[in-house]
């Protein structure tokens, strides 16, 4: 079993983002919601800075990022962009401060990932930062920096919580398989190397060592196995995209301890089943795998395919509440 594999998460959370731009309204909703897995909210609504890009571009230690009309670009100084995101930051831990008074328990927060981020910062001359390694291992390590700033802010203002650290890599799967479109948008840029995506994962996920880090991809072919290896504690997905080439490496990670944050609710907007409906799948994935039942409530936590920024306000709670309610079935009908 992994070492995070007595950790105690919650049996359901949220992954990130969520509509409006009330700091204070979405820590209520969420703290509300999820009483004993809570997260930090996202509100891109807001604009540039408030964007999970933007927000993490703002952590970055002696890296500055600035807004062009083509995206996020490095540059030499914090400019009115940065400030934006650091500002818009400490609004929202205010705003969860003031709603985890005496909070013990799992509390997640999230940060786009090293080579997200590699895949959509750009450089100078306009070319995303993936195009050169030395400019990758120095995001990976301002990251990790600014990272360690910001879990260390949280954990000050909320004593009691145990901090779950999530990396948003939704680009990853295309890193992987070069993908990336180059700034032309005629070429891809080279596939990195596994190895070496691997070892930058593994580095990053080393500096939260008060806590387990989960890893959020709502792309298809979620690389399962590498992100075990690079020591994973649990893999977020959008569970609609699964397919049976997955069971081999999703099977292997139950039995290895890895946690499935299984992204089970629509994060597009419209009717929800029934909560037993929306974790039928899981059930169906377990008896297929020939996993155990009773692991089921220990091994899976619910929450929506992916971030809630592009719905209204009414589904985006109706859709969080529902995620309470999947995973109350589950754990009390896991066969």
């Amino acid at each position: 079993m992994s070492e995070n594999s007595q950790f105690r998460f919650g049996p359901a959370t949220g992954v990130g983002s969520l509509p409006g731009g009330d700091a204070r309204e979405a820590a209520k909703t969420v703290t509300g919601t999820f009483e004993d897995f809570p997260f930090l909210p996202e509100l891109p609504a807001r604009g540039p800075g408030a964007d999970m890009l933007g927000r993490t571009a703002g952590m970055l230690v002696e890296l500055y990022a600035r807004v062009e009309p083509s995206g996020w670009r490095l540059g030499d100084r914090p400019g009115r962009d940065t400030k934006r995101a650091r500002s818009w930051l400490g609004e929202d831990l205010d705003a969860l401060e003031e709603f985890t008074q005496e909070y013990q328990g799992p509390l997640k927060v999230q940060a786009v990932g090293p080579w997200t981020l590699a895949a959509h910062l750009e450089l100078r001359n306009g070319e995303a930062a993936l195009s050169d390694p030395g400019a990758c291992r120095d995001l990976a390590a301002s990251l990790a920096e600014g990272l360690r700033q910001h879990l260390a802010e949280v954990q000050r203002r909320v004593p009691g919580a145990q901090l779950v650290l999530q990396l948003d890599e939704p680009s990853l799967t295309a890193v992987l398989h070069g993908r990336v479109k180059t700034a032309s948008g005629y070429r891809t840029h080279r596939a990195v190397d596994r190895q070496i995506v691997e070892q930058t994962l593994r580095d990053l996920v080393g500096t939260h060592t008060g806590g387990p880090v989960v890893v959020h991809s709502c792309a298809p072919e979620v690389p399962f196995a590498l992100l075990r290896r690079a020591g994973a504690a649990a893999v977020s997905f959008d569970f609609s995209l699964l397919t049976e080439r997955d069971d081999e490496a999703i099977g292997e990670a139950v039995e290895a301890g890895t946690r499935l944050f299984a992204g089970v609710v629509p994060s597009a907007e419209g009717p929800l089943s029934d909560p037993a409906g929306s974790v039928m799948g899981v059930r169906t994935l377990w008896r297929r795998l020939g996993l155990s039942p009773g692991l089921l409530a220990e091994a899976v936590t619910v929450t929506p395919a992916c971030g809630l920024a592009g719905v209204s306000p009414g589904y985006a709670r109706q859709a969080l509440a529902h995620c309470v309610r999947a995973a109350r079935s589950l754990a009390d009908n896991p066969e």
